[in-house]
């Protein structure tokens, strides 16, 4: 067509043959670089899928070595041994940052604790998440706590279980295990948690392995490491307590064994 178009401008208007040379040369032109631009958009996907196939294929072979393995090999304790027991490191580190710890004798005597601060508090809707300690409030008659339900938005404090607290951060690890695991612990204002003695691990990494030992290989989907009441300075390095989570963090330790 182009071609046609030149030789028509030549027999017919001479004086402008000038022109439609131009005209035609400018359209081969544009048509060789458009043609040789596609033909090199062809080989530069076709070397990228060549390079992608051998990068799955060596994914799917052999499992990668890990990285730093001498990591694993350090067994010694990072952090010095304290000289007071678990249970007193970690209430210390768990008053300072912010939580309030009560002692316990007995279950009874965690009984009368949390209906003392119901009554103090002046708290209309107490959830407990824990069916055990449920069942130990009715047995005893004391009828200031609910099951905890999620239609329950209004609630000033739920009690929950833990997995293990851990002395040496003031942690409380969590898990979605629990009833309510993932609502409970951060929803409502204030937080109850009631553990024994012996859920007491000196590090973070005690209290994984205690998990991976009560649930073997079905590990919880959710572990959780809340460490005080819920803060944050984003704002002008203004520290506000209570906005992504709860506002106050109670934790009674019952001086006997799960």
């Amino acid at each position: 067509m182009y071609l046609r178009t030149l030789v028509f401008w030549c027999k017919f208007k001479g004086n402008t043959l000038q022109f439609a040379i131009k005209d035609a040369a400018s359209v081969l032109i544009n048509c060789f670089f458009y043609f040789c631009t596609r033909l090199q958009t062809f080989k530069t996907s076709k070397a990228r899928e060549n390079i992608l196939s051998k990068i799955r294929k060596g994914l799917g072979g052999a499992p990668m070595p890990m990285p730093f393995p001498e990591v694993e090999k350090e067994t010694g304790a990072i952090y010095a041994d304290s000289e007071h027991t678990p249970e007193e490191v970690f209430a210390e580190a768990f008053i300072k940052l912010g939580g309030k710890f009560v002692f316990c004798e007995n279950e009874q005597e965690l009984l009368d604790s949390i209906n003392l601060l119901y009554e103090n508090r002046g708290w209309k809707q107490l959830l407990c998440a824990d069916e055990r300690l449920l069942r130990l409030f009715h047995n005893r008659k004391i009828d200031v706590v609910t099951a905890a339900d999620p239609k329950a938005e209004a609630a000033d404090a739920c009690i929950t279980s833990c997995e293990t607290l851990v002395a040496r951060t003031g942690s409380i690890v969590l898990s979605s295990r629990q009833n309510m695991g993932r609502v409970a612990p951060v929803y409502y204002p204030v937080h109850i948690v009631f553990a024994y003695t012996n859920q007491v691990v000196p590090d973070i990494e005690d209290g994984l392995n205690a998990i991976k030992k009560k649930y073997g290989n079905d590990i919880p989907s959710m572990i959780n490491l809340n460490t005080g009441p819920s803060r944050t300075a984003d704002i002008e390095k203004t520290l506000v307590v209570g906005v992504h989570g709860p506002g106050e963090v109670f934790c009674f330790l019952i001086n006997a064994e799960l």
